[in-house]
Formats: C-alpha cells, structure tokens, sequence
C-alpha cells in the first residue's frame, strides 16, 4: 500500500518540484503577472524618463491586472538603477525604464558594472525624443549650413553647453563636429537646466538638447531653433527642418525610452509586458502626454529594440573615439 503511494505521488511530487524550480530558474507560470510588476527608472523623480514612465502604467496596470510600481533609482549617470535591474531575478516582476544614457555609457564609463546588451532582455521601445539644435539669438546664423561656416571661419571659438560630460547634449555636439570638420568648445554644465539658463545669457553660442526642454523658449524668442535631430520632423516643431533636410545626412540623434528586462527573463513574461506597453500606446491620454513632451511613440519589437541598442552603443563609441574622449 505504501509502495503504492509512493508510485501515485512521485510524479507529482516531481512536478511540484520542476515547477519550483522553473519558478527559482525566473521561469514565470502561465498566469503571469501574480503580483505587482516594479518598473526602475534610473532618474530622479519630474525628469523625461520618470515622466513617461509615469505616464505608462496605468494602463499597463489595467491591462496586466496588477499594479506598477515606479522605483526612482537615480545616481551615476543611470548606472545605480540599472545595475540594480540586471542583477533582479530574470522572473518579469523586475523591469528597467531606459533613455539614451543606456547606449552612451558603454562609451563614456570604462567598467560598467553591467553589460548593456548581455544582462538584458528587450522588450519594447516605446518612444523617441529627438534632440534640437538652438543658438543664442544674436548669433548670426537661421540655419545649419551658416552654423557650419560661422564654425569653419572661426574655429574652436564657438562655446556650446551641455548638461555634462558624456550627455547626449555633449556627444551630440562632437557627432555634429565630426561629420562637419569643424571645431568647438565645449562647456559641462551641472543638469541641463544651467546648460539652458547660460545659453539664453548668452555666455555660450549653442547648445543640443531634448526637444521638449526647448520648445518653450523657443517660441518665446528665448533661443532659436535651427534644426532637430529626429529622422523626421516633430509635431510639436512641424516647421523646423531636421538636421538631415539642411544638409547633413545620416545625422540622427534620438534618445529612445524603452523597456528592459534582466536576462534569461521568459519570452511569455515579455510578450505580456510588451502587450500591456501597446495597450498604454495606444491609449489617447498617453498619446496627448507623449504629444507635449515631443515624444514619438515606437512600440518596436523585442528584436527591433536589440538592433538598435546594438547600433547606437556602436556608434557613440565611434563619436568618442574620434573625439579623443576617453571613458572614464
């Protein structure tokens, strides 16, 4: 009798333990999510990143059937939070809201506690902001190919500003020198606020910032606009050229805002995030909210979102290299 129940309950007791350790492994069950899913966002609460992460999950909440919950990770450059992501177990209740910083750094900080490609998962990006070129308005330039030769006949005299050393503001400048031969100087700020306020002074010439931060000022004469740096021209600028339309092609500077997962996290896990993201995307609040902040919504592919991660950590280290900009 007792031999008998043994054969009865091994194979479920082999079940039980398969499933306990495909749980232990991050293998989600099929009712994914149970509980409540932690997105971490590497900034510090009000900036773009956190704004559009806020943005997203209530619906994604309503959709998936449990809460998310934003953890503002802020602190060295986006490494502390995301470092923090990598190391969550890869079981889909651990997520990581990304921008730019995540495909610059590889180029800028020389020992990533972290790979940016191989500890993560994709899953999906979900915008794009692209950057603007703006110059002090007594500058005498309108357009791209008058910065260019304004540049070209006063060399290194030029000052742009930029949030810090290793932003997208910074980098963004030195691919534009690299593309234009021309040179430049360059001035870190502490946040792009400073980066901003000196330029409206006039203590610097220009400056490459998010798109949003400077459309404000730019309609109030503050600064102004000569291009934007997206593939194509934003609806919250519609005439402003992009870099490309004045004359320099292949000159795209967009910061994408994605997901991620750790690696080894379930594709089950992640194709229901990725819905639960489309949903969010699809929803007309989140449209209207993505429209002020000049952000395109993407809601690529997994494999969409892993092409251009690699791309764009290729070519940032390209832009610095050739700069003679060394991690740090």
């Amino acid at each position: 009798m007792r031999a008998t129940c043994t054969v009865i309950a091994l194979p479920f007791l082999c079940t039980l333990a398969g499933m306990r350790e495909a749980r232990a492994q991050g293998t989600p069950a099929t009712d994914f999510p149970r509980k409540p899913v932690r997105v971490i966002v590497p900034f510090a609460p009000g900036g773009p990143v956190d704004i559009i992460a806020r943005s997203i999950a209530p619906k994604m909440s309503e959709t998936l059937g449990q809460q998310i919950i934003i953890d503002n990770r802020a602190g060295a450059g986006s490494t502390i939070g995301t470092e923090l992501a990598a190391k969550a177990a890869p079981d889909g209740y651990t997520i990581l809201m990304i921008s730019g910083s995540h495909v610059m750094n590889p180029a800028m900080v020389k020992k990533l506690p972290y790979d940016s490609v191989k500890d993560f998962t994709p899953i999906s990006i979900m915008a794009e902001v692209p950057s603007a070129l703006v110059v002090h308005p007594v500058l005498p330039v309108r357009n791209v190919k008058e910065l260019i030769a304004l540049a070209r006949a006063r060399p290194g005299e030029l000052n742009y500003s930029s949030p810090g050393r290793g932003t997208l503001g910074h980098l963004s400048a030195e691919l534009f020198s690299s593309m234009t031969g021309i040179k430049m100087t360059h001035v870190a700020y502490k946040g792009a606020g400073p980066a901003l306020i000196d330029l409206v002074a006039g203590h610097v010439q220009l400056l490459f910032a998010a798109l949003p931060g400077v459309v404000q000022p730019a309609r109030d004469g503050k600064v102004r606009m000569i291009a934007q740096t997206g593939r194509m021209r934003s609806g919250s600028m519609p005439e402003v050229p992009t870099v490309i339309e004045s004359g320099l092609p292949g000159f795209v500077v967009s910061s994408q805002f994605g997901l991620l997962a750790p690696a080894a996290t379930s594709r089950a896990a992640v194709d229901k995030l990725r819905a639960a993201l489309l949903d969010a995307l699809s929803d007309p609040t989140v449209g209207k909210r993505f429209a002020e902040l000049g952000a395109e919504r993407v809601g690529s592919t997994p494999e969409e979102q892993d092409a251009v991660t690699r791309a764009e950590i290729a070519k940032w280290i390209k832009v610095t290299r050739e700069a003679g900009i060394q991690p740090q």
